[in-house]
């Protein structure tokens, strides 16, 4: 076997999944994986390929990294994702493998010769832009909800519909309670797939149409029905509104962190009572509260969770910085971070950008509060610390000087911008 003049040589193995999918769609492809037919684990490390599948084997071409796979089949023996008997080996088919995918576009082959394997009319599916599940089980894996809405928001650019049978096994699925057996890792790893997408509503909004929002985001489904204060929001309830906050951020970044901050910035409008609507007076606060738990829930990754906690806390605070003194301003920048993180605070002001104009009939707004903070760190930065030095001020006497060299400057800025004060006066 060593002697062979590549590991794969003599094997048979088949292009499968999501590259021969996107090829098919004229689409570009990051990742090839494989399907190994007729051979044994041990064959494959022999052939120095490197196993990494804890439950059923996976395996690293030891030159390019590619997966290889022996094909399997998957049984259901109990809850959950992980609820799943597998068996594999030399005696199971490509058939039999394709047979256990979620969507029939996933569940298509190319062989060494480039020949299309379809035994469950994928391609059929493609051209008719219809996403359908391979077999019935489908709903004995929970995730495949998930997964289905996610490549719904992926292709919804292209026309991609559910198929209706396919949308009444999700329907199925999400009343069953199957949701609750998910991992918070694999609920999160779909969500940042659904949240890169060029539709990211989509999975959410796919999530509700199937019953399934309630049980994977309910601070989410919360939302539905919350009336807003119709002039601020004609788009309607608090639902509505953070999606298109969310499909808003989607065009202005392609950062995760800020679309997922822009789709939780309102959260705290979930827990209004109803004798308050359309009002949401404190929503900030408790938003913030409900975006940390969820992120605790989910085990969504710290700059993730800080961009959003901030978002949902001073997104306001943002909108209305221009009618702020300078000293509450100082204080915002200190609370976002700024003078340390600028980096974080350019994404926080594209979260805050999304909300402004993610409402009806303001989509092309310019949003004026995003180059006024701009402009006031900036003001702030342009300090001379040196000259504050050479004072003779030391610690605490050194950042309470400080801090009012920024108040001043500031003040100086916005003189500026409003024409009071000419550029060339006497500035900290």
């Amino acid at each position: 076997m060593g002697n062979l003049s590549k590991p794969e040589s003599g094997l048979t193995c088949y292009q499968v999944g999501g590259s021969v999918r996107d090829s098919l769609l004229g689409l570009p492809c990051k990742d090839r994986d494989w399907v190994v037919t007729g051979v044994e684990a041990d064959e494959m490390t022999g052939r120095g390929f490197k196993r990494v599948g804890a439950d059923f084997p996976v395996f690293l071409h030891p030159e390019n990294g590619e997966e290889y796979a022996l094909a399997r089949t998957e049984r259901k023996t109990g809850p959950g994702y992980r609820g799943f008997e597998t068996r594999f080996g030399s005696e199971v088919t490509l058939e039999e493998d394709l047979a256990r995918r979620d969507l029939t576009i996933n569940a298509m082959a190319l062989d060494r010769e480039g020949q299309l394997i379809d035994p469950y009319a994928g391609m059929d599916d493609l051209k008719a832009k219809r996403l359908r599940h391979v077999s019935n089980a489908f709903s004995e894996d929970p995730l495949r909800v998930l997964r289905a809405a996610r490549f719904l928001a992926r292709f919804d650019a292209l026309g991609f519909r559910l198929a209706t049978d396919t949308l009444v096994l999700m329907e199925r699925l999400a009343s069953s309670g199957e949701l609750t057996h998910l991992t918070p890792e694999r609920v999160w790893q779909e969500t940042q797939k659904g949240l890169a997408t060029q539709a990211p509503s989509i999975y959410f909004a796919t999530l509700r149409a199937c019953g399934a929002l309630e049980s994977v985001f309910p601070e989410l489904a919360a939302l539905i029905g919350q009336h807003q204060p119709p002039e601020h929001h004609p788009e309607g309830d608090a639902w509505v509104h953070s999606l298109m906050v969310l499909d808003m951020a989607a065009r202005l970044s392609d950062r995760g962190e800020v679309r997922f901050a822009a789709l939780v910035h309102d959260l705290g409008k979930g827990l209004t009572p109803l004798e308050r609507l359309p009002h949401h007076y404190g929503h900030e606060s408790r938003g913030a509260d409900l975006v940390m738990a969820l992120c605790e829930r989910l085990r969504v990754p710290g700059h993730y969770r800080k961009l959003a906690v901030l978002t949902a806390r001073h997104h306001l605070r943002c909108h209305r910085v221009a009618e702020m003194r300078p000293k509450k301003v100082v204080k915002l920048l200190r609370e976002l971070d700024g003078f340390r993180n600028p980096a974080r605070f350019e994404l926080f002001l594209l979260a805050c950008e999304a909300d402004a104009r993610g409402r009806g009939g303001a989509e092309n707004l310019y949003y004026a509060p995003a180059d006024e903070m701009r402009g006031c760190l900036a003001a702030c930065q342009d300090i001379d610390l040196k000259k504050i030095a050479k004072t003779g001020v030391k610690g605490a006497h050194f950042g309470l000087a400080l801090h009012r060299a920024r108040i001043s400057a500031i003040k100086c800025w916005w003189a500026e911008q409003v024409g009071s004060v000419s550029p060339a006066a006497e500035c900290p």
